[in-house]
């Protein structure tokens, strides 16, 4: 599974979920968490089945409620068989949270896709998803919660960048996706009226190594594909290196369009043009 973009979608709000389906993301999030209220869970869960069993053509994730809520196993009993094409675990707290999802899950556990970062505890335990890794989807953070549960008042600048404290953490969470050789997933962007602003947070969320990013509306979903996706310019580039090696197999360093490149400008090239394949 190939994945930019990942849209969001209330679980009670099935009116929203064709739409959603039609946006171009590339998967979709049906939220059964945060933006359900705790009286329309069982609502949810019942319309979260029911797209479910349809024939749709997009994957979609179920994001389940926190597994010390008490409502993880009816959530997963009301989804499960309908067959997800993925879990989001909110509130995960490292290898061991995504152990204790699968032991409820049982053997019809689809990929698992950690929101890693959203308890002080669970800063301590990024190091441990290489040891699932095979049970992963990828993994993203989250600077929302955190702050919360900490007493800060903010996660970002007045300009709209993270504070210190939560750049770290969402370095922290882009490396242990890829040590664990994940998918490394962007948080959400909160805004929707402010299209320059999103691509601005995409380039700089690609630059600096995550493959994807999740979305909490359909206008952000075009911006975050295209951002996410090679440009011809890059892909002609990336080429352009892997001719070069393959013409000289044992150089260490050559000349490409003027710059001179070694092997690791050759591992990125072939990162690109195999993303540029899978976005096309």
């Amino acid at each position: 599974m190939s994945l930019r973009s990942l849209l969001f979608v209330p679980a009670d709000r099935p009116d929203r979920f064709a739409k959603a389906a039609a946006s171009g993301a590339d998967a979709l999030i049906l939220d059964l968490e945060d933006s359900v209220a705790p009286e329309r869970k069982a609502e949810g869960r019942a319309a979260v089945a029911d797209w479910l069993a349809q024939n749709r053509a997009i994957p979609a994730f179920v994001r389940v409620n926190p597994l010390d809520s008490g409502l993880t196993d009816a959530d997963l009993a009301a989804i499960l068989p309908r067959n997800p094409d993925g879990l989001v675990l909110p509130k995960a707290e490292g290898a061991a949270s995504v152990r204790a999802l699968l032991a409820l899950a049982g053997s019809a556990a689809p990929p698992i896709l950690p929101i890693a970062t959203e308890t002080p505890a669970a800063l301590f335990q990024l190091g441990s998803y290489a040891e699932v890794s095979a049970l992963l989807a990828g993994l993203t953070w989250g600077a929302e919660d955190l702050p919360a549960a900490i007493g800060a008042a903010t996660a970002r600048e007045e300009g709209g960048r993270y504070t210190p404290p939560y750049e770290m953490v969402r370095s922290l969470a882009l490396f242990a996706a890829h040590a664990a050789g994940a998918p490394a997933i962007e948080t959400v962007f909160p805004r929707i009226d402010a299209p320059d602003d999103l691509g601005a947070y995409v380039a700089r969320a690609r630059r600096d190594g995550f493959t994807a990013m999740m979305a909490i509306h359909p206008a952000q979903v075009a911006i975050i594909n295209a951002g996410f996706t090679p440009s011809d310019t890059e892909i002609a580039h990336a080429r352009a290196v892997i001719d070069a090696f393959a013409a000289n197999p044992g150089a260490g360093a050559l000349k490409v369009d003027g710059r001179m490149i070694d092997r690791p400008h050759l591992v990125q090239a072939r990162r690109i043009v195999a993303q540029a394949a899978r976005s096309r």
